[in-house]
């Protein structure tokens, strides 16, 4: 089997490689991406030399470079994406470049190609705002995006959709809770906060961390996948959930583990549109034969047990970022015509 994973240098893109390289020895996986600042060849530096795995540079929204990439391939595996909600909110045409044209030319070019099969990875975020008393997400809920990049991600859901009954394209889609583990970008939650108490910096909590948002181990989500791609039924979409936590949950628990105390949290602005509650029933995929092999606290632990053996992987990318703060967006909101 030839498979093509579309941002592979990311965070989960890159969990996924490795785990189906040690899983399926006998496919051979195309790793194609843009290298843009979210993506990371060196999470896949071990796997340089090995035969089954090959990395072709290149971007989802160029037609050449997709159909160079799409050649004799049997199944696309799609996570290149725009994901920040942060910049989306300062760079929001850049999301649905990439986001909705990217997935566009994608399908276009699995559909001239024959693909057997193109999984699309997608988000919670398509859904909207829950509060407490919220029912949680399930396949039927009616898309209801509030930032530029959960729109994007939703106008790619429907073109997925749409080349499955329009032309027949043999497609799945997961939507899934925020993913935490290995190679997660410094930029996200997570391993922004390990990165920071590891080096020092105290942890800039929104509001006073009451959003809620679930989370899911990224070899879990991994698993969820190959689930779908072996057992999922043609032109279905199935939501993957995690265990629900509060940011300030996240942020005490990351804190517990480092002992560390509170006086560490930063208490900022909340960023604009930042949605309260996500919440996910993911009976669908559970009576497909999935469930977590991780729980919340199981899988932190191992999260920040590897960003403290792998300081060569995250110091250089920590130095780079530039932190996209509530203060820049309203900045470039208020200097709108």
């Amino acid at each position: 089997m030839k498979i093509l994973i579309t941002g592979g240098a990311g965070f989960i893109g890159s969990n996924f490689i490795h785990y189906w390289v040690k899983q399926h020895l006998g496919d051979q996986i195309i790793n194609f991406d843009a290298l843009t600042y979210a993506g990371h060849l060196e999470s896949l530096k071990d796997l340089e030399d090995n035969p089954n795995y090959r990395f072709i540079k290149g971007d989802i929204t160029n037609s050449d470079d997709v159909q160079t990439a799409m050649n004799g391939i049997d199944i696309v595996v799609h996570f290149a994406a725009e994901s920040h909600v942060d910049r989306s909110i300062i760079d929001p045409l850049a999301f649905v470049k990439t986001n909705v044209l990217g997935t566009g030319i994608l399908l276009d070019a699995a559909l001239k190609n024959k693909v057997k099969r193109f999984h699309h990875i997608s988000t919670d975020e398509v859904f909207g705002d829950l509060q407490i008393e919220g029912t949680p997400f399930d396949e039927n809920t009616p898309y209801d995006p509030r930032s530029p990049y959960a729109a994007s991600k939703a106008g790619s859901d429907h073109l997925v959709r749409a080349y499955f009954k329009t032309y027949g394209l043999p497609v799945t889609v997961t939507n899934c809770a925020n993913n935490y583990g290995p190679y997660h970008d410094p930029e996200k939650l997570i391993p922004r906060f390990i990165t920071y108490l590891l080096t020092g910096k105290n942890v800039p909590l929104m509001g006073k961390g009451e959003n809620i948002r679930e989370w899911i181990y990224a070899d879990d989500h991994t698993r969820a996948i190959e689930l779908v791609l072996n057992k999922g039924v043609i032109g279905e979409t199935y939501c993957v959930g995690g265990e629900e936590k509060t940011n300030l949950q996240v942020t005490k628990r990351l804190l517990d583990i480092l002992k560390l105390g509170e006086d560490r949290i930063e208490y900022v602005q909340h960023r604009l549109g930042h949605d309260f509650r996500y919440a996910i029933n993911d009976k669908k995929i559970r009576e497909l034969g999935w469930e977590p092999k991780y729980s919340f606290n199981e899988g932190l632990n191992l999260t920040v047990e590897w960003y403290k053996n792998n300081t060569w992987w995250w110091k250089t990318i920590l130095d780079s970022k530039i932190d996209v703060d509530p203060k820049k967006q309203r900045e470039v909101v208020n200097n709108q015509p």
